[in-house]
């Protein structure tokens, strides 16, 4: 939205943004009041502001989708089990190749904006790629 309001004023007013200051032959009351401006300063009076700041980024998080936590019934669990003893039994191969497995893990976050109706309820799943350093089967956790 801004891209195009910045558009709009500087299609309507080019010699605004392209013209030099007004040149005074002799210091009148008009350059005592008004000094000359750097570029940077004169710049600033035509960028667009935001008059309530955060309030993209407000609106932003109000269009993240969560979803409910997926609870895993014991078969999924038992194969989640599964995979990380097959990963143990890698990472001990691996030690003496120099090799470390490369997982793909999803994880859920609950949503953490109190002002969300979301809050405490949902949250949201991402998914994280990377080699594993070690894994720890009693607390279940991978360590990347």
């Amino acid at each position: 939205m801004h891209r195009n309001m910045e558009r709009t004023v500087e299609q309507k007013y080019p010699h605004a943004f392209h013209s030099d200051r007004p040149k005074h032959d002799l210091p009148d009351d008009f350059v005592i009041r008004h000094p000359k401006m750097s570029l940077g300063q004169r710049a600033k009076i035509f960028s667009p502001f935001s008059a309530l700041r955060g309030f993209e980024e407000a609106i932003d998080s109000k269009l993240e989708t969560y979803v409910r936590k997926i609870e895993l019934c014991e078969e999924d669990q038992e194969k989640v089990n599964q995979v990380l003893l097959e990963l143990v039994e890698l990472m001990k191969n691996g030690r003496q190749s120099g090799h470390r497995p490369v997982v793909t893990v999803a994880f859920y976050i609950p949503c953490s904006d109190e002002n969300n109706e979301a809050y405490g309820l949902r949250g949201t799943y991402e998914t994280l790629t990377g080699t594993v350093r070690k894994i720890d089967p009693v607390s279940r956790k991978i360590i990347q």
